[in-house]
């Protein structure tokens, strides 16, 4: 993970944000000096400010694709999204108070006779910073996190093979409590670092659905889920042999963590961006055995101090005619411990699956119906 480019990238849309907000503000320092100066009277000028402020987008983009004798092939699909975004901003003398909630659900159908309507999109995203300003643009804040999605998400092959379950809500789950310092020169930018930050893995299945789904299809859904994203420890059944524990359904770990976000308006036009680092306080050098590739598996799932979970999202929409929306959403992840699968064809031409960690990352964009405000 090149997180040395991540970063410079963040870096340099945080600072033409500062700098189109330094200009946003010369511009209405001037036009109230001038017209308080028409007037006759500097001290009656009412900016507008208040404690609390309330924004957000909601909308649902749509589109259609039909084929009739398509030389190139493809099949007809139908494909939309609901989304919805909400910040709540207060401010008032030394306190600064931040939530933001980001809802995203998607589905396509797709013309064809196995597995016609798969999920696009699936997003769940609550963050919460509470900060006390000890000194100027400095505050010393709490900050509280949520993410996870909303219904099932499964391995689609298209054909007539048992689709398995790969998540679902609350599986896995993350959430992130810390306090730490944060830098906010204004209501646009930040960046928050903690060196006391908590950070909860969780898998939840619940019995029902493990029952029935070890019935059904002979699977252990929740030791599955827990192996792809690393929900389990190692018990050591007697001096030396090390065996996996599936019992815990959260991985609890301290850690280092960063966080930075923008948050921009100019007229129609709104951007939200938040990249957030973390990692762990451990290194258990432990080695449980080898790979395929016969490298060592260590005892800590390759969660160690200086091992990087990386979580950037944008946001990006422009409204117009009032009641039209251009939107672009991106999600791009990489979180240690999370296996994911991938095909490899060897020299003989026959295929191989290989787990491993891996960078994730989705796009989005989409025109339909929005509103902003």
């Amino acid at each position: 993970m090149k997180l040395k480019s991540v970063f410079f990238l963040f870096c340099l849309g945080a600072f033409m944000a500062v700098q189109a907000q330094e200009v946003d503000k010369a511009i209405v320092q001037k036009q109230a000096n001038a017209a308080a100066a028409a007037a006759g009277d500097l001290k009656g000028v009412d900016t507008g400010e208040k404690d609390w402020k309330f924004s957000g987008a909601v909308g649902l983009n749509a589109a259609a694709t039909g084929l009739w004798n398509w030389a190139a092939g493809g099949n007809n699909n139908v494909n939309g999204v609901v989304y919805g975004r909400f910040r709540l901003l207060y401010h008032k003398n030394n306190i600064a108070w931040d939530t933001n909630l980001d809802m995203e659900y998607g589905l396509s159908w797709i013309d064809q006779q196995y597995d016609p309507l798969q999920k696009s999109s699936d997003k769940l995203n609550f963050a919460t910073k509470f900060g006390w300003e000890f000194k100027k643009t400095w505050y010393l804040t709490l900050l509280a996190g949520f993410q996870s999605q909303f219904a099932y998400g499964r391995a689609y092959d298209g054909t007539e093979a048992f689709d398995p379950i790969t998540s679902k809500f609350l599986a896995p789950a993350y959430t992130d409590i810390s306090v730490g310092i944060d830098w906010k020169p204004n209501d646009i930018f930040s960046i928050y670092i903690s060196p006391v930050a908590g950070r909860l893995t969780a898998v939840y299945v619940g019995k029902n659905l493990q029952s029935s789904y070890l019935t059904e299809h002979n699977i252990d859904l929740e030791q599955t889920l827990k192996e792809k994203y690393a929900v389990y420890r190692y018990a050591e059944l007697q001096e030396g042999v090390f065996q996996k524990d599936y019992t815990r359904n959260v991985r609890a770990e301290l850690g280092l963590s960063f966080k930075g976000a923008i948050n921009y308006a100019y007229k129609d036009l709104k951007l939200a961006t938040t990249l957030g680092l973390f990692t762990p306080y451990a290194w258990d050098k432990t080695v449980m055995g080898t790979n395929e590739n016969g490298n060592p598996i260590y005892r800590d799932n390759n969660r160690r101090f200086g091992n990087f979970d990386v979580d950037w999202t944008t946001a990006i929409s422009y409204q117009f005619f009032n009641c039209l929306q251009v939107t672009l959403s991106t999600d791009l992840r990489y979180y240690n411990g999370t296996m994911i699968a991938k095909e490899y064809t060897n020299p003989d031409g026959s295929i191989r699956v290989e787990n491993g960690e891996r960078v994730q990352f989705k796009g989005i964009i989409g025109l339909g119906v929005g509103y902003s405000f």
